[in-house]
């Protein structure tokens, strides 16, 4: 990865909807030329999609908790995270728990109820999120 391409890289995580235009100023660059390498990084994969980054409270979201599974019902438990509309992320891990899901809910009976359905593919501990002092950090 050339340094340009991560300049482009960067000022897409700050903010994805930028025109061609604009991205093409900030890091000096021709529109073409820019517009070329943003198709390239996609066409490579490494820019997967764009997407809006959404303040969970204010659509009425507000109970946010983290599951650590423990399992041996690796796929099954993958199909009903992947069905279940409360995770947003699901993450296979090493060591002593199997994942790392991350549920966002309106209220805590719709966790505790989640928590309750998960406990057919193993043994859930919950966590409860208190805040998020870093979110969305650029790599």
């Amino acid at each position: 990865m050339d340094p340009i391409n991560r300049q482009i890289i960067n000022a897409l995580q700050l903010e994805g909807r930028l025109s061609m235009t604009e991205l093409g100023k900030k890091i000096s660059m021709s529109v073409p030329a820019v517009t070329e390498r943003v198709r390239k990084l996609e066409d490579q994969g490494v820019i997967t999609g764009y997407r809006a980054v959404i303040d969970n409270s204010k659509i009425e979201k507000p109970v946010q908790a983290f599951i650590l599974m423990k399992t041996h019902r690796c796929q099954a438990f993958r199909e009903f995270c992947k069905e279940n509309p409360l995770v947003i992320e699901c993450h296979r891990l090493t060591g002593e728990y199997s994942y790392l899901v991350k549920i966002v809910t309106e209220t805590y009976k719709m966790l505790e109820e989640f928590i309750d359905l998960s406990m057919e593919y193993g043994e859930p501990y919950t966590m409860m999120n208190l805040s998020s002092p870093v979110l969305n950090k650029i790599i």
